[in-house]
């Protein structure tokens, strides 16, 4: 998901005003034995804007579920939460974290074999698979059929593969991010785009012209990036993560920012 090439510094949402069963005290920026952050007092994430519902920006605030989910991390560091929007190479390849940029990325990132090699990833926090986003009435409703066609991609993301692998005959249009990928979809400068599906179901709530005509079972899930050999950080990560789904609050987030609770199971 290669993002904006401007750095920009943004405040993210205080803590959630839930009462988190799971999420104590601890010690904050390395002093007592805690995580050394990059930062003194403040959890610096990098992420990439738009992402909606996961992070985005709105009033002049970044908000979102993965936004959410690391102010529980801050908080149970005694941190405030700095969410920096960069470009998703520079997450992907552990250069954020090498130069001491961030300490977390939280940006709705598959975890893959190839993103293991430069980054650790937290236990899994949500499941994801691709989707085909297109104009209702189109007749377009797989990716396999869409020879002599344009189909829209996002830069450095899962589905930018899957497209590559399986979109036979089609004319791949790449952008660096979401915005621009769906603002092409809907001013029909390509005639379809694939991405994650939790962001395009929540696009087509607004743009009820379009729909979500398939999905594809690629059996994703999305986990929090951190510095490799960083435990002592991950260790806060799936602590607070295990606590917040032991407790329920969980799925109250989830409902927050989807409208229905998680699949069981």
């Amino acid at each position: 998901m290669t993002r904006r090439p401007t750095l920009k510094v943004l405040a993210a949402l205080p803590a959630l005003a839930l009462v988190l069963a799971g999420c104590g005290d601890s010690d904050s920026s390395g002093s007592g034995g805690g995580p050394e952050l990059v930062n003194d007092g403040q959890l610096t994430n990098c992420t990439g804007l738009p992402y909606k519902p996961f992070e985005y920006e709105e009033d002049g605030k970044v908000i979102g579920f993965d936004i959410d989910l690391v102010d529980l991390v801050a908080k149970e560091l005694k941190v405030k939460q700095e969410v920096i929007d960069t470009p998703f190479d520079g997450i992907q390849s552990g250069a954020d974290f090498n130069s001491g940029k961030c300490d977390i990325s939280s940006a709705g990132m598959t975890i893959t074999d190839k993103r293991k090699q430069n980054i650790d990833f937290s236990d899994p926090y949500f499941d994801a698979t691709q989707a085909l986003v297109a104009k209702k009435g189109s007749g377009i409703k797989d990716i396999t059929g869409l020879s002599g066609k344009k189909l829209g991609v996002q830069n450095s993301t899962t589905g930018y593969d899957y497209a590559n692998e399986k979109a036979k005959g089609a004319e791949i249009i790449n952008f660096e991010d979401l915005g621009l990928m769906l603002n092409a979809v809907e001013s029909g400068q390509v005639d379809a785009a694939i991405n994650d599906n939790g962001v395009l179901y929540d696009w087509v709530k607004d743009k009820t012209d379009f729909e979500v005509v398939k999905e594809f079972d690629t059996g994703e899930q999305y986990g929090m990036g951190i510095r490799k050999g960083n435990k002592a950080l991950m260790d806060v990560v799936n602590k607070v993560l295990a606590d917040v789904k032991s407790s329920g609050d969980y799925d109250k987030i989830y409902e927050k920012w989807f409208g229905t609770k998680p699949a069981a199971g």
